[in-house]
């Protein structure tokens, strides 16, 4: 069954607001216009219909707070807080992600046409760093598989390669040239059995609501028993293609970083350990778990290939 649940965006967004304000100085004075221009400012949330989730592992979810104020999103900056004041500008509708590659029709469409057409359900699922933190998000969207059944996609199509948008007017450190963090634009890729499998996630929305610009507005990708930067923001571009995707982290630093980026305790980054993780809002560490916890549902994908290698 279907649920609509409806948030209240009056006092968060007051909320937002007086946050904004105080930042100002304690003798600020505001008018009500300003406040009204700000909250115009703001993202809007919306209704979504979706299928909640069972929750059969009976994980126990991170706060919203917690999701939506600790991300990596190196467009807006390297540092784990800037984001969500730089990112609340971010202008996310309309927005249209371009499909093309190896399929039968090369097309566009706007989110709210990828809702329409695939509906949404909830997904709660583990959320593994490669810095070794962690979370548990309940993320709403629709399996990727259900898109690339619409998109049929032909024979030569190996992988599904995700670009993030390319606009430096929108994201600052794209703006910054050969002094960005990283190269842009972001970059993933996904085997296409990965893409195909059932838990392999695209989402719209997080707890009840659309995404925040600082996790990924409007549409990203989630593979949860991968490292969160496989899971790549804010899309624009999604190609079916026939040679292996050369992902941003990759390029970046190969040495460091692998096409796969499965969760593995026993294989460690250059710089540390992966075998233990901090969730968020804990005080102690906790073992990482094999494939973030998903082993038995994806370990077949990977049979028979020396994981150390293939990293």
């Amino acid at each position: 069954m279907k649920i609509s649940r409806i948030a209240n965006i009056t006092p968060e967004a007051l909320f937002e607001a007086r946050r904004y304000f105080l930042k100002l100085g304690a003798g600020a004075l505001v008018s009500s216009s300003a406040i009204s221009n700000l909250l115009a400012d703001l993202p809007q949330e919306a209704n979504l219909n979706y299928t909640p989730d069972a929750n059969p592992q009976k994980l126990t979810l991170n706060t919203f707070e917690q999701a939506s104020n600790y991300v990596n999103f190196y467009e807006f900056s390297t540092d784990k807080g800037a984001p969500v004041k730089l990112s609340q500008k971010m202008k996310t509708n309309p927005w249209n992600v371009r499909l093309g590659g190896e399929i039968k029709t090369a097309q566009s469409l706007d989110v709210e046409e990828f809702i329409a057409k695939f509906g949404l359900e909830e997904r709660i699922y583990r959320f593994r760093c490669v810095e070794g933190w962690s979370m548990v998000v309940p993320w709403i969207g629709f399996p990727l598989y259900k898109l690339l059944d619409y998109l049929e996609p032909n024979s030569n199509a190996k992988y599904v390669k995700f670009t993030t948008r390319y606009d430096p007017a929108m994201f600052p450190d794209q703006a910054k040239g050969i002094f960005s963090a990283i190269k842009y634009p972001y970059v993933e890729g996904l085997r296409m059995d990965e893409a195909r499998h059932p838990l392999t996630f695209i989402a719209v929305g997080m707890y009840g609501k659309r995404l925040l610009p600082q996790n990924g507005a409007p549409i990203r990708l989630v593979v949860p028993w991968k490292y969160g930067f496989k899971s790549i923001k804010s899309l624009e571009l999604i190609e079916c293609v026939e040679k292996e995707p050369l992902n941003t982290w990759q390029e970046q630093n190969p040495k460091e970083y692998g096409f796969y980026a499965n969760v593995n305790p026993q294989v460690d980054h250059p710089r540390w350990t992966q075998a233990k993780e901090r969730l968020l809002g804990k005080l102690t560490k906790q073992d990482t778990l094999m494939f973030n916890g998903y082993e038995k549902e994806v370990a077949s994908l990977y049979a028979g290939m020396d994981l150390r290698k293939f990293f």
